[in-house]
């Protein structure tokens, strides 16, 4: 053995079998922390407003949230999951049913910037009582641990007088994800959109169901409907009527955080790609191999005349 490695010559034959190695070697399962997700995107029309930005440039609060979700993406382990839901009315309809991110991370992508408000079938919503729900009853349907993320700025119309979720047949103790709650503090218009997601100017007064005076708490501002802000503290309450957590969407750390959080992951194995270890290990051989010898030819730097 001292000397197979006294003579120079080895390194390159030991080199060739690790590249031989590298070309070779399957997939082996490593035990990964990785977790799966229904990410659902609220796509009534008060999501397309624009009251949010990135670098200072203005865009709708859907936008925003696909934008967040890309970035998190490519953060989240190899193992881990990630399907597509869309809510408007009073349902969360299942676009893709998770798939895992690394082998699939194109087509997650390309199908991420394809939701938008062209997939509404309402312009009504009832989030609570009906988008949280469906949400949370399809991913356990999908099992395996999945979790939800439901985006939305918690815009209800027309608007909800008692707001209480209606939990059903859901066990809070079972439900695992995220609320994530979009937008500005202050109430601006919401534009309005055809079935094309062509723009027709801004939801006027006259145009939808105001809450009446005799429906209004005492000493209440009159209703504005045609306006809408985050609605955080209902947001927070109906997640934590259902179970799950609430945390407001400023950027993709607080969506890339929440899809990591420790607490909703579990260990499992995943096929994993070590074809790099052998080749990085040719290369170093490699280099020990021909380094000194190169080094050596390049003789001593020249002595500046004077």
């Amino acid at each position: 053995m001292g000397a197979f490695i006294a003579n120079p010559h080895w390194k390159i034959p030991a080199a060739c079998v690790l590249l031989v190695a590298a070309v070779s070697l399957p997939r082996v399962a490593v035990p990964r922390h990785t977790s799966s997700w229904l990410v659902t995107f609220d796509i009534t029309q008060s999501m397309d407003t624009e009251d949010v930005s990135l670098d200072g440039v203005p865009m709708s609060r859907l936008a925003f949230a696909r934008g967040a979700t890309r970035d998190a993406l490519w953060q989240l382990p190899c193992g881990s999951k990630v399907g597509w839901g869309a809510f408007t009315g009073q349902r969360t309809m299942l676009l893709l049913p998770p798939v895992e991110v690394c082998a699939n991370y194109d087509a997650l992508l390309a199908s991420l910037e394809r939701i938008d408000g062209r997939m509404r079938w309402a312009n009504w919503s009832r989030i609570a009582e009906g988008g949280v729900y469906s949400a949370v009853r399809a991913a356990q349907d999908l099992g395996h641990g999945t979790a939800v993320i439901f985006v939305t700025d918690g815009q209800e119309a027309p608007p909800v007088l008692r707001a209480d979720a209606l939990t059903r047949d859901i066990n809070p103790g079972r439900v695992q994800g995220w609320l994530i709650g979009i937008g500005g503090d202050q109430a601006v218009p919401i534009p309005r959109t055809d079935e094309a997601g062509h723009r027709m100017g801004y939801w006027r007064a006259e145009d939808v169901i105001q809450i009446p005076e005799q429906d209004r708490a005492a000493n209440a501002a009159p209703s504005h409907e045609e306006l809408s802000a985050l609605q955080a503290h209902y947001l927070d309450s109906v997640a934590g009527q259902i179970g799950l957590r609430y945390r407001r969407l400023t950027g993709a750390g607080s969506l890339r955080d929440a899809m990591l959080d420790a607490r909703l992951a579990h260990r499992e194995p995943v096929p994993t790609d070590l074809r790099g270890f052998p080749a990085l290990l040719a290369l170093l051989l490699l280099v020990w191999r021909f380094l000194p010898a190169w080094w050596s030819r390049r003789g001593p730097p020249p002595v500046p005349r004077k």
